[in-house]
């Protein structure tokens, strides 16, 4: 009965502890072919994963046991788990993918390809490739769920609108207007809007979702690049590549209110599940900024691979 009862003890210490363990950054580094794994409580680098030739996108299953890297070379999703750090898997898609993403309900595994100017639908539960979707801008980068998984937002390199899939339909039904070279995309929590940084326009276009236009067009730094919303959707943050910066955008003026230093070629991004701390990853400084989301102030920088594309925090 002691020892029941200390066991008791001991699993009621540990369990808050458990549950309010920081989430992990992962790190794509596309010339290193590893995904660094950030500690987000300590901000240093905690493990290193093999993670193809060239890895990009990134996406979680969303019961969290379960990574999906693009794999440009191989044209192919590697597949990680979690909690061994180990591949565990390929997925085949015979394309070039980039940017993946996952389906709120957990259902889908999307992944935008290059060469066949297609997004690729993954069936999460068989890992197998079900359909894929033509979308009219050439070099898709980016594809975007929106929050209750109906639209899929795609971004193209070579294009100056974004595209528009009706996921249940299996079909491009929109094209919206923006500037040239559309990349990183991001919906507020409650999916009315949409925000699209345009690398050559140097512009970030905030977007009625329900009408598909734009609201307003907002000029953010030299080549802005990657998109990220707070949890509580009164933020958006903006990689700007050629300045090294971030831009910090309120929503409620659709304003920005900061700009806030980094590494060189700023990329992709991700903020903590609290809102309290953004991850930028910075290709050509091989590392990763950290900056305090609420002070918008520079918390520090953590070196991670070489070209590091983007972050997945979970």
């Amino acid at each position: 009965m002691r020892l029941h009862h200390l066991l008791v003890t001991v699993a009621a210490t540990l369990m808050p502890l458990l549950a309010s363990a920081a989430p992990f950054a992962y790190v794509p580094n596309e010339k290193s072919g590893t995904l660094s794994v950030i500690d987000t409580e300590t901000d240093e680098v905690v493990a290193e994963i093999q993670a193809g030739d060239k890895p990009r996108g990134l996406a979680v299953s969303k019961d969290g046991k379960t990574l999906y890297v693009s794999d440009q070379p191989h044209n192919a999703l590697v597949v990680i788990d979690v909690e061994t750090r180990q591949r565990s898997g390929t997925i085949e898609l015979g394309e070039s993918p980039e940017g993946v993403s996952s389906s709120p309900d957990g259902k889908w595994i999307a992944a935008a390809s290059e060469i066949s100017n297609s997004v690729n639908f993954i069936d999460a539960a068989s890992g197998k490739k079900m359909f894929a979707v033509k979308t009219r801008g050439k070099n898709p980068e980016h594809a975007v769920f929106s929050p209750d998984g109906k639209l899929m937002f795609v971004s193209a390199e070579e294009a100056d609108s974004v595209d528009v899939i009706d996921v249940k339909r299996r079909k491009q039904v929109a094209s919206i207007k923006v500037g040239e070279r559309p990349r990183g995309i991001a919906f507020t929590p409650d999916g009315k809007l949409a925000y699209v940084a345009c690398e050559i326009a140097n512009t970030v276009y905030v977007i009625d979702v329900a009408k598909r236009s734009v609201i307003k067009p907002i000029k953010a730094g030299t080549f802005s690049n990657g998109v990220t919303v707070t949890p509580d959707g009164r933020r958006v943050f903006v990689s700007n590549g050629k300045d090294g910066t971030v831009s910090a955008l309120d929503t409620s003026t659709q304003e920005i209110i900061a700009t806030i230093p980094v590494g060189k070629r700023p990329w992709n991004m991700a903020i903590t599940p609290d809102g309290k701390k953004l991850y930028v990853a910075n290709g050509r400084s091989h590392s990763v900024s950290v900056i305090d989301a609420v002070e918008l102030t520079p918390l520090g920088e953590v070196k991670v691979g070489e070209l590091p594309w983007g972050v997945l925090i979970k």
